[in-house]
């Protein structure tokens, strides 16, 4: 990376800061792993948006994630002259170190006094003003390809801003880490929010860029709006393939163990069990304090990304999934439906009582109003599954249609 980094200041004859967002936060690789080297993502070919970017005032849709080897691509763009008018940021935040579900403010970044507008406060998409300014929006954030993460939302969102005032929008495309396997129920109408806005599984297998052409093509925009859809692909990728995230990717999921199993663990967040926030084995781990089994115990406390963990203080029991080897998670293409069914079916009555969140979050984590029933009346794992094959299926054939890469089967 380090060679194409020189390489790249070599063809525009302007050096590579390596002073700004310099990631801290690379993740290890052990010799158990498996993981393909090869893999580039859009933002470090440089040479294949060049001609997009030139002259063009720019909105920037990033977080932490949009890096260019150890650069952040903000400081890629502007040690090429570029202009970058805005930052629009997502949950999170522009540094990625926001609580899930806390408010994002606007500010200006100290680094480069660039404005920084907020996209998960009180306005979840630019306004009409702040679009004006703009001739070119770029957005380049590392998704982990589950309805429920907040990311496509956002995109969403932008894909309508920019559709309503004629921007053009590109995206630099990245690795999906859960592109491998399709599974889940897919969303009902009702049960639409911001952690689910469109008609697809839980895991949907697709690239930001995939995505974004499934949204423009299906008409999903408001109004059956269209957004001016631009892409950069990957290098050397395809659903096949599995890719290390080099920066975890919210402060939740700080490793790739988190990230393989958090489509299964994370519909625990809408139920009474925690899945390890406020601990470091976040969607690792999963317990409650009144579960009568589990070989493992833990307690939460207040950590950073986790100011106000579940069961904060109170000593948990059930299990953990950390020891798990990779090679076995990658071999898992489907929910593990099993963790939560079997863990409320062996609670006490007077806990499955009061284990769905009465706010309905466990709904529009799975999409739909079913799957929490079927649970309670103890309904077999096998045929819960068959109840979202056939809606999966027709997800499936609609899918292809936008595939920029070799699929996994």
């Amino acid at each position: 990376m380090r060679l194409f980094l020189i390489v790249l200041g070599i063809v525009l004859q302007t050096p590579i800061s390596l002073s700004l967002y310099v990631n801290e936060d690379k993740q290890t690789t052990t010799t158990n792993e498996v993981f393909d080297q090869d893999i580039l993502p859009a933002a470090d070919q440089f040479y294949k948006y060049k001609n997009y970017i030139q002259g063009k005032r720019l909105g920037l849709v990033i977080n932490h994630t949009a890096m260019v080897g150890d650069v952040h691509l903000v400081d890629t763009l502007l040690n090429i002259g570029a202009n970058i008018k805005r930052i629009f940021a997502p949950e999170h935040g522009f540094r990625g170190n926001a609580d899930a579900g806390e408010k994002v403010k606007d500010g200006v970044d100290v680094k480069t006094k660039i404005p920084i507008t907020s996209l998960y406060g009180s306005n979840k998409r630019p306004t009409a003003e702040q679009m004006k300014e703009l001739d070119l929006v770029i957005f380049d954030i590392q998704d982990v390809g589950t309805r429920f993460y907040t990311y496509t939302s956002t995109m969403t969102y932008i894909m309508e801003a920019c559709a309503e005032n004629n921007v053009p929008l590109l995206i630099l495309d990245r690795p999906n880490p859960n592109g491998h396997y399709v599974d889940g129920p897919i969303l009902e109408s009702d049960q639409r929010s911001f952690v689910g806005l469109h008609p697809v599984p839980i895991v949907h297998g697709l690239t930001v860029a995939e995505y974004a052409r499934m949204i423009n093509g299906e008409y999903w925009l408001k109004d059956s709006l269209q957004c001016e859809l631009y892409h950069v692909e990957c290098l050397n990728y395809n659903h096949k393939k599995f890719y290390k995230l080099p920066v975890k990717p919210s402060p939740n999921l700080p490793n790739m163990h988190s990230i393989y199993l958090y489509p299964s663990l994370c519909w625990f967040e809408g139920t009474s069990v925690s899945i390890g926030r406020g601990t470091n084995k976040q969607f690792q781990v999963y317990g409650h304090p009144k579960y009568p089994k589990g070989d493992y115990k833990f307690t939460p406390s207040p950590k950073p990304g986790a100011k106000k963990p579940k069961h904060n203080g109170i000593k948990c029991a059930g299990y953990d999934l950390s020891k798990t080897s990779i090679k076995n998670l990658q071999q898992v293409t489907q929910l593990q439906l099993e963790f939560v069914y079997n863990l409320y079916q062996e609670m006490s009555s007077t806990e499955q009582a009061i284990f769905f969140r009465k706010n309905g979050f466990f709904n529009l984590l799975t999409g739909n109003d079913r799957l929490h029933k079927q649970i309670t009346k103890g309904e077999s794992l096998a045929s819960i599954r068959k109840g979202w094959q056939k809606e999966l299926d027709t997800y499936k054939v609609i899918r292809k249609k936008y595939l920029l890469y070799q699929d996994f089967e």
